[in-house]
């Protein structure tokens, strides 16, 4: 692949260079213009958030998810430098419950949760701007992209959202990117991260620099720049895994203006701009996302805490050539431009004994799917464009009294569809040939309710009842035409009803500080969910092998355990994750999407311990074991494979060192041992070979300002 942007090694060591001998004088500076601080405040602020852990006195404990009665997750920033040079990918499947699906060649992200991935399943978002994009042929049925530079931390919920973010079928993910807070700290004007990883296994040079200036109490701004280009990696047998190099630059730009201590404007802009080759093009890959919000939280009154924001995003992918030049899907262009936006308010209040905390209001969001599908065949394509809308309209509120919580949700989701093509002879849904349209609408009130108890400060026993709705998609409703290059049709069907789940979840929180010594921290989140499932949708074939979109008859059920822990004890730290899942919900089809099944088992640790003076220095060892992998046996039969997948396990190795100006340096080595595996949730390659990485060693300097 052509290398597009000039290097920037040179300029990112540079930087490094010349801040570092400013940090030690900057932070004696700033030290002694700070306000005395007191004991309390002090021991307050040298409590830290662990990833997944939160340590009492945290400043982010707001962001607990074991203050949370029911399925939820955070990826930190700590995790997140702990895996330095790792991608997102590598982070969420460390979750329970949560996989994403691979194709070591498309850096796009698509988030898997329980089993189910694209289409809208689960909400993508970053910075709360939702990731509508959507793809079908030989891929994952939505993508993401973002650069891992810029990212700050990930919130995943597993199961029904009934506030914003909501409409999806199976949960939430949202990335979120550095933030002015996160790089400038308290006392200072401006702060920074400059960072510049090199790694083997042709991971090569990556380098990001981020700062952040407050010109006042009043005014702040926020820029960022990063860049990388990996080639093409090896697996555990050195064999070279075909088109896995990228050509990535991004930017990002922030601003913020708070006129008072009860107001908040927000300003992003975030650029992401990618080359590289998957389903056999080079393609070139640009997503823009802008967004703008407003808080308005008064001091003295509790039944106002407002929210609103406005965004609009727009990925368009393009279709070069194939890789010898030339190819029928030469020129397609796909654009999906997304606007939207929510409104939220949050009242507190007291009804006599019963505390009562009641979130509600309204979120929408528009997209508008234009296809081009190839020079030689501008309409002959699978993919088809199309409009989309959906409407959500919210309230939850929660009821404490005692020991007792009971939270009680409601959610009207309706959506919309338009648009329009031409379906030929022969079609399986018995339409006229010729053109068709399709204006629909539909909505459905989706209800919620969890009880909780609260006997200890440590203990938190709690069960819910909760549906959700998908609405089917402009690919799923639109596609039609000719593959590339070949004889296999594709047929649309505007009759597509919503997919629906129904499910309970029963689960627990634990928190005890002080378990065997003063300072130490145990978390432990465990959950047992049964969800059904009607109007599921996959692809079909006709006897001719003509493809469609249908809603699976009868109902699906999906059920699983899901567990993660912490413990921390200043020293010494250990995390883990697992997962068990049950379904059978119908297989998604190969090369009309992707299989989706998560494997019957997933398990991952990470162990750690601190040394030197301050916890300087950690070093560590992370493990991933995933189970066999259902891929379902019409895949198994199509593409003449076993229909699971085998387990395979792996371990990684890091350390971490930090110096008092601001200098850290992260060495990781992962897949240590060099196993020879495939991850699960792989799209099937045609190169039939092992497609995870070898092993690779990855070192990161990063300098904070």
């Amino acid at each position: 692949m052509v290398v597009r942007h000039s290097r920037s090694v040179l300029l990112a060591c540079t930087a490094i260079a010349i801040f570092m001998p400013y940090n030690a004088a900057f932070a004696q500076d700033a030290a002694s213009s700070k306000p005395a601080v007191t004991d309390e405040q002090a021991k307050k602020d040298e409590d830290t958030f662990l990833s997944p852990i939160v340590v009492k006195g945290s400043r982010r404990a707001a962001d607990d998810p074991y203050d949370k009665a029911g399925p939820s997750s955070t990826v930190t920033a700590d995790e997140i430098d702990l895996q330095a040079g790792q991608g997102p990918d590598d982070l969420l499947r460390n979750v329970p419950g949560t996989s994403t699906a691979n194709n070591p060649q498309n850096p796009g992200i698509a988030v898997n949760i329980r089993g189910f991935e694209g289409s809208g399943r689960v909400n993508m978002s970053i910075d709360g701007v939702r990731q509508n994009f959507r793809f079908t042929g030989h891929e994952a049925q939505g993508l993401a992209y973002i650069d891992p530079a810029f990212l700050a931390g990930i919130d995943i919920t597993r199961g029904a959202v009934n506030g914003i973010g909501g409409g999806a079928l199976a949960g939430t993910v949202n990335f979120k990117t550095y933030d002015i807070d996160d790089l400038i700290q308290e006392g200072n004007s401006y702060g920074g991260i400059v960072s510049t990883t090199f790694g083997t296994n042709r991971t090569g040079w990556s380098e990001s620099a981020i700062g952040a200036y407050r010109f006042n109490d009043v005014f702040a701004v926020l820029g960022g720049i990063s860049k990388s280009d990996p080639g093409n990696f090896q697996n555990g047998d050195g064999i070279t895994v075909p088109y896995t190099e990228q050509d990535l630059l991004s930017g990002m730009l922030k601003a913020e203006i708070t006129p008072d201590a009860e107001n908040t404007i927000k300003f992003g802009a975030i650029s992401y701009d990618n080359d590289f080759l998957a389903n056999s093009y080079f393609q070139n890959l640009k997503n823009k996302t802008f967004s703008a919000s407003y808080e308005y939280k008064p001091g003295d009154n509790d039944l106002i805490d407002f929210k609103a924001d406005f965004y609009y995003n727009q990925t368009e992918m393009k279709y070069k050539t194939l890789a010898t030049g030339g190819g029928s899907a030469a020129g397609r262009r796909i654009t999906d431009d997304g606007i939207g936006f929510d409104v939220s308010n949050t009242s507190n209040f007291d009804l006599g004994d019963v505390a009562v905390s009641s979130n509600y209001g309204v979120e929408y969001f528009h997209d508008d799917y234009d296809v081009f599908n190839s020079t030689a065949q501008p309409a002959g394509g699978v993919n088809g464009s199309g409009k989309s809308s959906n409407l959500g309209v919210f309230n939850t509120t929660k009821f404490s009294y005692g020991i007792a919580d009971l939270t009680l949700g409601l959610r009207y989701d309706h959506f919309t569809l338009n648009g329009s093509g031409s379906v030929t002879a022969a079609n399986p849904l018995g339409m006229a040939v010729g053109p068709y349209s399709v204006d629909k609408s539909d909505g459905r009130l989706n209800p919620s309710v969890t009880f909780a108890l609260n006997p200890t400060d440590w203990f938190q026993p709690y069960v819910t009842y909760a549906e959700t709705q998908r609405a089917p998609t402009i690919n799923e409703t639109f596609v039609g035409g000719a593959h590339p290059g070949g004889t296999m049709r594709f047929f649309p069907n505007p009759f597509l009803e919503p997919e629906t789940s129904k499910g309970w979840e029963v689960g627990a929180n634990v928190k005890v500080d002080g378990l065997l010594n003063a300072d130490d921290s145990l978390r432990f989140k465990a959950n047992y969910f049964y969800t059904d499932i009607d109007n599921y949708i996959t692809g079909a074939f006709t006897p001719s092998f003509a493809s469609y979109f249908i809603n699976n008859p009868g109902t699906s059920t999906v059920k699983g355990i899901e567990i993660q822990a912490g413990y921390d004890t200043g020293f010494a730290f250990g995390e883990l994750a697992y997962t068990h899942s049950d379904t059978n919900l119908p297989p998604q089809t190969n090369g009309f999407g992707m299989q989706s099944y998560l494997p019957d088992d997933i398990f991952s640790m990470t162990l750690g311990a601190r040394f030197l003076e301050d916890h300087r220095l950690t070093v560590g060892t992370r493990l991933y074991a995933a189970g066999k992998a259902d891929i379902g046996q019409v895949n198994a039969t199509n593409f003449g494979r076993d229909r699971y997948m085998p387990g395979y396990a792996i371990a990684d190795v890091f350390a971490n060192y930090k110096w008092e100006n601001g200098l850290e340096l992260t060495a990781s080595v992962t897949n240590m041992f060099d196993k020879t595996y495939t991850p699960a949730s792989s799209t099937i390659q045609s190169t039939a070979i092992d497609t995870g990485r070898g092993r690779t060693f990855m070192v990161t300097a990063r300098a904070r300002f």
